[in-house]
């Protein structure tokens, strides 16, 4: 062998076997001892390979899966950043995740979530893949760029990041103009566990669409649904853990007096009040959010313990809430008395 004898390739079975999908990048295929021009030549029309997205390969003639085309979108997206080189799928290390900083977003991120009233994957003709504001690409084929100057932490669904489902049940609203797909999403993430009615519409919120009457149309389903689900975990908290029944659902009154606000749970004898805070974040609310704290307050000051509980703390850690309501009922012995209130039915 003189200097000038070119290496072998080395085998692409190795990394493209074992079921693994059958892409790869460019960059990858040199890194193998694939040249451009024999990659070029394989790619041909009636060639073994063709060209999925630009620089990305599909080592068979064949449609490409729908894992194909996940990874090849992924590979489009993380190409250009650092050595251009992504690890192949199934190889990441726990250094170094096989597509940093980008992530399946959007109605295909919903699907892998396990969402029922989303598209299968093949009946998508592209997915979206999230990227920070600043890389130069653009949407190509069945690859759709989608643009954020914050990441969000992907979560990994057989093998490939996705984006949480808060980011990407915002992202699929983005590009939908049908009120009823919407409000089904957004019942799905909340009534399937997903997530929270206020992550939802912090997210609508951050991306400008509460602004759209079909969007704010279904965010209030949404928020009566999440508060309906809240109140039914706090009645099933209270009942398992052995508390001592509350008055439900309140209004409170000084006697003859002003009208102090309404309570989800009221123990009279102790003075303990428990309110969800079903709060979510939008637009110039923040008369809502003072007025809100000013009823606290003078709740307080009349001697009665506020107890707020969020809905995901109830979904999460419902022991954790009510050793919470228990102590409060607890410490009442030890503290003033508070001052008498008129308890009525909530109008």
């Amino acid at each position: 062998m003189t200097q000038n004898t070119p290496l072998s390739p080395r085998p692409l079975h190795d990394l493209t076997g074992g079921g693994r999908p059958r892409v790869m990048t460019t960059a990858q295929l040199r890194s193998h001892g694939v040249s451009p021009a024999e990659t070029n030549a394989q790619c041909r029309p009636g060639g073994p390979w063709q060209q999925l997205l630009p620089g990305v390969v599909l080592l068979h003639p064949g449609p490409p899966t729908s894992e194909e085309r996940l990874h090849a979108v992924l590979m489009y997206a993380a190409r250009e950043r650092g050595t251009g080189v992504p690890a192949q799928p199934g190889a990441s290390t726990a250094h170094a995740p096989a597509y940093p900083e980008v992530m399946i977003t959007g109605l295909a991120a919903l699907t892998l979530h396990g969402f029922s009233s989303t598209p299968p994957l093949p009946s998508l003709d592209a997915f979206d893949v999230l990227v920070p504001r600043m890389r130069r690409l653009r949407s190509t084929g069945c690859a759709r760029i989608v643009r954020t100057p914050a990441l969000p932490d992907p979560e990994q669904v057989t093998g490939v990041p996705v984006a949480p489902v808060a980011r990407a049940l915002a992202d699929a609203v983005a590009g939908l103009a049908d009120a009823g797909v919407v409000r089904r999403l957004m019942t799905e993430a909340v009534r399937g566990g997903h997530c929270d009615p206020a992550s939802v519409v912090r997210e609508l919120n951050q991306a400008r669409l509460l602004s759209r009457p079909h969007v704010v149309d279904a965010v209030d389903s949404l928020l009566a649904e999440g508060r309906a689900i809240a109140e039914d975990r706090l009645y099933r908290m209270v009942r398992e853990h052995g508390l001592p029944d509350p008055v439900w659902n309140v209004d409170l009154r000084l006697p003859g007096g002003p009208y102090l606000g309404g309570l989800d749970a009221y123990w009279p004898d102790q003075a303990v009040a428990v309110e969800l805070d079903t709060r979510a974040p939008r637009q110039h609310d923040d008369a809502l959010w003072s007025e809100y704290a000013r009823k606290r307050e003078h709740l307080e000051r009349l001697g009665i313990t506020v107890v707020h509980i969020t809905p995901r703390k109830l979904r999460d850690s419902p022991e954790q809430q009510a050793t919470v309501v228990r102590t409060a009922l607890m410490a009442s012995a030890d503290r003033e008395p508070a001052a008498y209130v008129v308890v009525l039915p909530r109008q």
